[in-house]
């Protein structure tokens, strides 16, 4: 799957994909935002480390020990290389390269375990103001892990029993009566957390659920499924952005259907939807998977396609109106021709603005219906002042943004 700039690799260890699923169901594109939430930000990791560090290193200079030593060594290496890990992944996120999430995961978990180790050897240890200092530590972690890495909370699940479970085992050998309350509270706090980071999950997964399919909405035509208006002016803003100073030409195509009113009036506005979504369908087929296509509304249609001389955008045209003029079969024993006219603004040639693109190929379009239809017209320097003088007396876009070919 193809990543976004700045988003993180999914894991793919058989544990580590286990430890980061967000359960049945859950988009790809939903999946790697998750993924991006395990990284977290510089300031709470650096917290969390400092804490590590600073408590590990007071109980080793306290218990100068060979199992509080190795503590010590451990938290500092695992911590360490946790951090040369994120700075990567931070690195390799930006150039859209392959992150190290599975490092990144299975650290996380050694860390957690370290924490854990700490918990065990404090309360054996007989020394109390050691072990009240490793335990508050280790609880004062299990709220991090929490609310941290609920994005996985398989993962968050783990890092718990890891970092906090172990205090049972602690208490058994303490052998004071006293602590043996562990027995009773830790399990009590683990179910409650790991519990706490599943619902937040899925809280989380449907917040981002619904802003998904608000943006869709915002950027699609209802009907259709194609981008409207608000997507395609993205879309080609983007386009042309990317395509800046690379010597890559967009060809916008705009096109309006012929004879669609009249089979709107004659069937229904119902039987007239229908043939926007065939249109819709039959302009998908003719596409290639990186050209994008657009409802306007009522019946004008754009595409955008990338990489093409003037003299395959006039194919590409003339395909277009090639597909959708065989008849439709829109039910009920109803059949409608239509035809369709194309006008044809070539980027960065005519324009580097979506909207200024835009009022070229309708000013192209225009010129290719007056002179008939089932045509397929390229933006000329006459169209392209027709579009600048309408741009200026609407005040949408200033002249500069307008090149003029001859």
């Amino acid at each position: 799957m193809q990543r976004e700039n700045g988003s993180y690799s999914l894991p793919r260890g058989r544990v580590t994909r286990w430890l980061a699923d967000a359960g049945p169901g859950v988009p790809d594109d939903i999946r790697v935002a998750l993924i991006g939430g395990l990284f977290g930000t510089l300031p709470v990791f650096t917290a969390g480390v400092l804490n590590t560090l600073a408590v590990s290193a007071a109980i080793a200079i306290r218990q100068p020990t060979a199992p509080f030593i190795a503590w010590l060594v451990f938290e500092i290496a695992v911590c360490l290389a946790r951090l040369i890990v994120l700075l990567h992944a931070r690195r390799a996120a930006a150039s859209q390269r392959e992150t190290p999430t599975d490092m990144h995961i299975l650290l996380a978990v050694a860390w957690s375990a370290g924490v854990g180790y700490g918990v065990v050897i404090s309360m054996a240890s007989g020394d109390w103001v050691t072990a009240t200092v490793a335990c508050t530590s280790a609880a004062a972690m299990v709220g991090g892990i929490c609310f941290r890495n609920f994005s996985a909370p398989r993962l968050a699940a783990t890092m718990i029993l890891l970092s906090l479970g172990p205090t049972i085992l602690g208490a058994i050998l303490a052998h004071e009566p006293l602590v043996y309350i562990a027995l009773l509270q830790a399990p009590l706090y683990l179910i409650a957390m790991t519990a706490a980071a599943f619902r937040l999950n899925k809280m989380l997964i449907a917040t981002m659920r619904a802003e998904r399919e608000k943006d869709y909405q915002a950027k699609h035509d209802a009907l259709t499924g194609l981008y409207n208006r608000p997507g395609l002016v993205g879309v080609v803003n983007a386009r042309l952005a990317a395509a800046e100073g690379t010597g890559k030409t967009l060809a916008l195509l705009f096109l309006d259907l012929d004879e669609f009113k009249a089979v709107n009036d004659s069937f229904g506005h119902l039987t007239g939807d229908r043939l926007l979504k065939m249109v819709a369908v039959r302009l998908g087929g003719v596409l290639s998977a990186s050209d994008v296509a657009a409802r306007l509304g009522g019946d004008e249609f754009v595409v955008l396609a990338e990489g093409l001389s003037h003299e395959q955008a006039i194919q590409l045209g003339q395909r277009v109106i090639s597909v959708l003029t065989p008849a439709y079969q829109l039910g009920d024993g109803i059949s409608a021709q239509i035809g369709a006219s194309v006008g044809i603004a070539m980027a960065p040639e005519y324009g580097a603005d979506a909207e200024v693109l835009l009022a070229v190929a309708d000013a192209a379009l225009y010129e290719a219906k007056s002179d008939g239809k089932l045509r397929c017209c390229m933006a000329s320097a006459a169209t392209n002042l027709a579009a600048l003088r309408r741009l200026h007396a609407e005040g949408a876009a200033p002249f500069a943004k307008i090149g003029v070919a001859a």
